[in-house]
């Protein structure tokens, strides 16, 4: 056995623990870094960049579609569903180095590849007992996998999840999708612009945590692409007859048949879970509840010696969450310093088509919490780049005090992922309203759909009688 005393243990290189373990070597602080799968983990792999990736060649397949739009005559449409894997799976090994062993390596970091479980509260064993870790801190970043529901017949029926479904080199017939939640949606859209019929399956709410009203035009969208969304129902079982995916719904009030729907491939997407098996967290004296490790608002667990990041820890599950949790563990272990991590700033979005991007409170959280709040809107559709791309669906909703302090902000339309961002900048900043009127932008852009919608937070004071009084008064002075 060979024995190991570094200032920090890392458990997991996904995006969290990689974020940890880089700024530790960057300071000259000893880290030693454990992964038992791919380096990169679900993000790199299974998760972001393939999906996006997916999404990508998606984009390109309707793109060619609507070329006939900007006078642009596209010949016949065709996908080879091989190429398209070469293409997701090249782009998961250019971004691969960057979260390499070698690299990491290099910055300084013991990467040790193999199983970790917590021997007793200070101590981490590898595999069979090769290694033992004495280190003064752990990062437990293990993050996620797909959960699956109780559905009668899954566990023995053939089924996807985002850990398989981009290993496929052959196109989907007909994709059943169960989950109409951020993955589910954008995987339906990609899949039905490459060429599959796709239904998907929720129990509940299609985007039950965004602005309802805003994720309909997401809904519509995929409804005018061919997307069959079915919403509210129930699955009663699900199995395999022959070629034929079989999946059964229920009546709402009772567990009889009564429909049957048949697909070629079956796609789970309905959750998350923590990975947390063989840890051993009960000899680390680490709590765990079901929906992840406890953690304090400075990311520590039961035990203080030992960080939880990530999904694991049971919050937000997005990989710009691991990375500012990273943040947050080295303050707290590298510095003292008393860093705490803020959930009312930090953004998501659906990378469907167009984008679902959200920061802040909605409008029915604001107003639960706020006596009176302001609603302020832009649409696409009045924006001028937005007609030159023929991107005119959408508006941005930002929720205002009647005081102009930024509440939070939705944007549904192109690049909604990208103009979120301005928006989590004001709502971490304290900012107010008239600071998103003040700076100027180029023109044109889709920024300016923003801009014009807190402009508009001015609107009622252009008519209002002492207002208007005043500047009567100030034009007899020339």
């Amino acid at each position: 056995m060979e024995v190991l005393t570094p200032d920090i243990c890392v458990i997991g290189a996904g995006s969290g623990g990689l974020s940890v373990a880089a700024a530790a070597a960057a300071f000259g602080v000893p880290v030693v870094l454990i992964e038992r799968d791919k380096m990169g983990g679900d993000c790199l792999n299974t998760g972001c960049v393939p999906s996006k990736a997916l999404l990508a060649a998606g984009k390109r397949a309707e793109t060619i579609r609507n070329a006939a739009l900007f006078g642009i005559k596209a010949q016949r449409l065709a996908v080879d569903f091989r190429e398209v894997h070469a293409h997701v799976h090249g782009v998961i090994d250019a971004i691969a180095p960057n979260d390499s062993k070698a690299r990491f390596t290099g910055l300084g970091v013991r990467v040790i590849e193999g199983t970790a479980r917590f021997k007793d509260d200070r101590t981490v064993v590898v595999d069979d007992d090769e290694f033992e870790i004495r280190a003064r801190r752990f990062v437990i970043a293990t993050g996620s996998t797909a959960a699956l529901p109780p559905i009668l017949g899954l566990a023995e029926t053939p089924h996807l999840t985002n850990e398989t479904v981009f290993d496929l080199r052959i196109l989907p017939k007909h994709l059943i999708v169960i989950g109409a939640g951020p993955i589910g949606l954008e995987m339906a859209q990609a899949f039905r612009r490459l060429g599959s019929d796709v239904t998907v399956l929720e129990a509940a709410q299609p985007l039950a945590k965004d602005d309802p009203e805003c994720a309909q035009i997401v809904l519509n969208q995929l409804e005018r692409e061919g997307v069959v969304v079915r919403a509210g129902v129930r699955i009663a079982s699900v199995a395999k007859m022959r070629t034929r995916l079989i999946v059964m719904l229920a009546a709402a009030d009772d567990d009889a048949h009564t429909e049957t729907i048949e697909g070629s491939h079956l796609l789970v997407a309905a959750g998350r879970r923590p990975v947390v098996e063989g840890l051993d967290l009960d000899k680390a004296r680490v709590k765990v509840e079901r929906r992840g490790i406890v953690v304090d608002t400075g990311l520590r667990t039961t035990n203080k010696r030992v960080y939880a990041i990530g999904d694991v820890a049971g919050g937000l599950q997005f990989t710009h969450v691991a990375n500012a949790h990273a943040g947050i563990v080295i303050r707290n272990a590298l510095f003292r310093l008393p860093a705490k991590m803020r959930s009312d700033a930090i953004p998501w979005v659906t990378y469907t088509e167009p984008e679902l991007a959200h920061v802040g409170l909605t409008e029915a959280e604001a107003r639960q919490r706020h006596k009176q709040v302001r609603i302020l809107r832009w649409p696409y559709h009045e924006n001028d780049r937005a007609q030159a791309e023929r991107e005119t669906h959408g508006h941005i909703k930002v929720v205002a005090t009647r005081r102009g302090r930024i509440l939070g902000a939705t944007i549904v339309g192109a690049g909604a992922g990208e103009l979120i961002s301005i928006w989590t900048l004001a709502i971490g900043q304290g900012l107010k309203i008239r600071a998103m009127t003040e700076f100027v932008m180029p023109y044109p852009t889709l920024a300016e759909i923003g801009k014009r919608a807190a402009i508009s937070y001015y609107t009622p004071s252009l008519t209002s009688p002492f207002v208007r009084r005043i500047i009567s008064f100030l034009r007899r002075f020339g």
